[in-house]
């Protein structure tokens, strides 16, 4: 049987869309879990959604649905993204998922009745964005140490999680287990700044509202969302709490414990030091690893709508394809700080390395094939020293890709790659197939350099599809081979899989050049339109001035009438004002309106509408007005319309 590999993402916050630094982790997760496969593992890959928790039911209550309702659509719209970053999941972990409910439930309960819950109350700084507590020590400036964010005092009735019973454990599996947190920098922050500190107990259940799993034991309160969360990773591979270690699912057994949670650095702390402690409270064995990721920023900021630098996975892939977009993302990623993405660099990275040096060298190539050989793929005479060179580039080439995926160095991974297709770049203007072409003597010579190429394009193609799997998978079939695995590489007497006699296919066009300066200017009016829209959004999220208030015998003072529109046209000279003739049923009047810039006068005839009734007439432009239409808005106006039927003169409450 193969050695199972079981990898998971953190699941993502169904409180709005990823954007491209959080679709990065599901992306780095699949090349690893795709490359464990050609390894020959067997490997399960877990990914999903976290959906429960304040910020959402917040969200909820925005979007005036129910929390269920918000996290269906978020959760659909991850999923999506996911799918369309051709992602190679074996399961897709929800926790509102019934299966995954019932069993935090079980685990919360089993946590009280061993003694590690007990019940008291909360006063402190509570970060609403991170669902995190903080003390006052932590607290930097008012802001949350994690996020930056303004942090809230909270004060309610909760449930807590003896943590400290578990720290001395804790401290001595991580010294024993030097390889348990990765990279080596994240350990030395979560040892110095938590474990050596000492650890408080841990709030785990919230009464302050309601979007959660319940407590068995106490309705009132919901289940925190960290312990929520975090248990994914054992209930989606069946784990039941109630049972022992033999009697658990057969997939629980095979799978666990974890080889690696690929999480972001931010919430390294709940991965390293919580959901460890969670574990041995179950009497689990621990992950083997735990590795942080750096985050993705747009050039040297985060990423913030206000700024117009939020990019989408799924939206840059309409410009560069889902390939162009794995790449960038898996290739740009330092293996200890931080990534930068600019649209600069994506369009440089995209035509550099995925036009040139992959593409061109693959069409190049099966044309040469095609043109002199008619597809036919020659078979090789014995190779000269610039043959055993770019053998030497596959087989090290083959050899760094093993080392730095092991070590989850996937960018120093690809590196290795393209230096050798690179080097097959080299090895045409060193062989000059054409010249070769031109001297019937050389044809001998001719077929075998094609041959090599071709061989060298195999390689790259094989060792690319964890990493770029539809562009290796259209390779391997231009080149019309069944030699597709890692098992046919190697060193460099792995050389030469390719089978003589067979022909290779047409070729195509794997990746177009991008015009740097057309590309630019689109991201540009992209970028102006999301400032726009955060800046809409902000001013709609601003709560307005408003007028001093009224009593209920001011407001029935005004009388407000359902009208309809019976003609309407502009006042000559006045840019914003339509004279319109209503007829309220009982009586037909005139109003002026300063609705031009926003509707145009034929639209509004036969419309419905509302009209302040008892208003005193005045004259705009000379025209006198009996009245006022109701509408909404400043900057933009929309008038409120009345469903067809609607009786005429009807008073409005």
């Amino acid at each position: 049987m193969n050695e199972k590999f079981y990898i998971t993402t953190a699941i993502a916050y169904a409180s709005r869309k990823p954007h491209f630094g959080n679709t990065y982790e599901v992306i780095m997760t699949d090349a690893v879990a795709r490359y464990k496969k050609a390894r020959g593992y067997d490997v399960f890959f877990c990914t999903g959604t976290d959906e429960h928790g304040q910020k959402i039911e917040n969200y909820a209550k925005e979007a005036g649905i129910t929390p269920k309702e918000y996290v269906d659509r978020v959760a659909g719209e991850i999923r999506g993204i996911w799918d369309r970053m051709n992602t190679s999941y074996d399961y897709f972990i929800r926790t509102t998922d019934e299966k995954h409910e019932t069993t935090v439930r079980k685990i919360f309960t089993r946590f009280y009745n061993q003694g590690d819950i007990y019940k008291g109350h909360y006063e402190g700084w509570y970060c609403t964005p991170c669902e995190s507590f903080f003390t006052e020590t932590q607290v930097v400036d008012g802001k949350c140490p994690d996020c930056g964010r303004p942090v809230q005092q909270a004060q309610e009735e909760a449930y807590f999680f003896k943590m400290s019973k578990y720290a001395d454990r804790l401290m001595k599996h991580i010294e024993e287990n030097p390889d348990f947190i990765q990279p080596e920098s994240r350990k030395k922050e979560m040892v110095n700044n938590f474990l050596k500190a000492g650890l408080q107990d841990l709030c785990v259940s919230r009464s302050s509202f309601t979007w959660g799993i319940p407590v068995d034991i106490d309705p009132k309160h919901v289940i925190y969302v960290w312990l929520d969360a975090l248990s994914n990773y054992i209930t989606a591979i069946g784990y039941d709490p109630d049972k022992s270690y033999e009697e658990q699912s057969e997939e629980f057994r095979k799978y666990w414990p974890c080889d690696v949670h690929m999480i972001g650095k931010d919430i390294l702390r709940f991965h390293t030091i919580y959901w460890p402690i969670f574990l041995m409270a179950l009497g689990l064995p621990l992950p083997k690893k735990v590795f942080g990721h750096p985050w993705f920023n747009f050039g040297m900021d985060k990423m913030s709508k206000s700024k117009g630098n939020v990019i989408y996975a799924d939206e840059l892939a309409e410009h560069f394809g889902v390939d162009g977009v794995r790449y960038y993302a898996l290739a740009e990623m330092p293996y200890n700080s931080d990534g930068s993405i600019t649209y600069e660099s994506v369009i440089t990275r995209f035509n550099n390395d995925l036009v040139n040096n992959l593409g061109n060298l693959v069409k190049r190539t099966l044309d040469m094939n095609k043109k002199y050989f008619d597809k036919v793929i020659q078979a090789p005479t014995a190779p000269d020293a610039l043959d055993d060179e770019l053998r030497t580039a596959c087989a090290t080439a083959y050899a760094g890709v093993i080392e730095n995926m092991d070590g989850y160095r996937i960018a120093d991974a690809l590196e290795c790659i393209f230096t050798m297709l690179k080097r097959a770049n080299k090895y045409i203007d060193e062989t000059t197939p054409w010249s070769l072409a031109k001297d019937e003597s050389q044809k001998e010579r001719l077929g075998t350099v094609l041959y090599n190429l071709l061989e060298a394009i195999r390689w790259g193609a094989v060792l690319l599809a964890p990493f770029i799997p539809e562009t290796s998978e259209e390779i391997l079939n231009e080149l019309n081979t069944e030699a597709r695995s890692y098992g046919t590489l190697g060193d460099a007497s792995a050389f030469g899989k390719l089978v003589s006699g067979a022909a290779t296919a047409d070729s195509k066009v794997l990746f177009a050049r991008v015009d740097e300066a057309k590309k630019l200017a689109e991201f540009e009016q992209l970028r102006q339109a999301q400032i726009a829209e955060a800046e809409k959004a902000a001013k709609a999220a601003q709560k307005p001035e408003g007028c001093a208030l009224i009593g209920i015998e001011d407001f029935m003072n005004v009388e407000l009438r359902t009208a309809q529109v019976l003609a309407c046209e502009r006042v000559p000279k006045a840019k914003k004002l339509l004279k319109l003739q209503l007829d309220l049923g009982y009586e037909k009047r005139q109003v002026v309106s300063g609705i031009a810039k926003f509707y145009e006068p034929e639209a509004l005839i036969g419309k419905k509408l509302i009209v302040v009734a008892n208003l005193k007439p005045a004259t705009l432009c000379g025209i006198e007005s009996q009245g006022m239409i109701l509408a909404s808005g400043e900057e933009e106006v929309r008038v409120v319309f009345l469903a067809e039927d609607t009786p005429l003169g009807e008073r409005v409450r």
